[in-house]
C-alpha cells in the first residue's frame, strides 16, 4: 500500500494503516534521532515521541511528496532538542541541592535475633513500627497514615516492640546454643 494511501486512512483513526506508515519510517527517524541524543533509551524514547506527535497531531501535519518522513525527523529533532534542554535543567538542578550527609552503611548484616522479630510481625504491625521507630514519624501522624485510631495505633505498637524482643531473644538463644 502506498504512504499517502495509508496516511489518509490513519487519517481516519485507522490503527492498521498508522502501523504501515510506522513500520516504514521508524528505522529512518531512529538513526536520525540516534545522531542528536547521547544514549540508546534517550534515542528510542524520542523516536516513540516523534511517533506519538504525528498520531496526536495527525490532521495538522504536513506531507511532503507525498510523504510525512520530512515532517516526522523535523519533529523528532525538536523532540530531541527539548529532551536535551529537560537533561541539563535536572542536572543543573541536581547540583543546585545540598549533598545529604553521608549515611554509614548498616552493620555488617542487621543481627539476624532482630530480622527474626521483625519477620514474625504482620505487615500493618511491620509499617507501623518502621513508620515511628525506625522514621522517626508521631505515633499520631503514622496511625493517620496507616488509618488507625490513635488508641489502636499505640496498642499495636506496644504488641509489635513486645514481639519483636521475644523473638528476638528466643532467636538469640537459639544461635547462642548452636555456638
Amino acid at each position: 500500500m502506498e504512504e499517502s494511501q495509508a496516511w489518509r486512512r490513519a487519517l481516519r483513526g485507522d490503527g492498521e494503516a498508522f502501523g504501515l506508515v510506522f513500520d516504514r519510517h521508524h528505522d529512518r527517524v531512529y538513526r536520525h534521532v540516534w545522531r542528536l541524543v547521547d544514549t540508546q533509551p534517550d534515542a528510542e524514547d524520542v523516536t516513540a515521541a516523534a511517533f506519538l506527535e504525528l498520531w496526536r497531531l495527525r490532521r495538522r501535519v504536513r506531507l511532503v511528496n507525498g510523504s510525512v518522513l520530512p515532517w516526522l525527523l523535523v519533529t523528532a529533532s525538536n523532540v530531541a532538542r527539548n529532551q536535551q534542554r529537560a537533561t541539563r535543567r535536572y542536572r543543573t538542578l541536581l547540583e543546585r541541592l545540598p549533598r545529604s550527609p553521608e549515611v554509614a552503611p548498616p552493620e555488617e548484616g542487621i543481627r539476624e535475633d532482630l530480622l527474626e522479630g521483625l519477620r514474625s510481625l504482620s505487615a500493618p504491625d511491620l509499617h507501623l513500627l518502621c513508620l515511628v521507630v525506625l522514621e522517626g514519624y508521631q505515633i499520631t501522624e503514622a496511625a493517620d497514615l496507616l488509618g488507625l485510631s490513635d488508641t489502636a495505633a499505640r496498642s499495636r505498637l506496644h504488641r509489635a516492640r513486645t514481639r519483636v524482643r521475644a523473638v528476638a531473644h528466643a532467636t538469640r538463644a537459639g544461635i547462642e546454643e548452636e555456638s
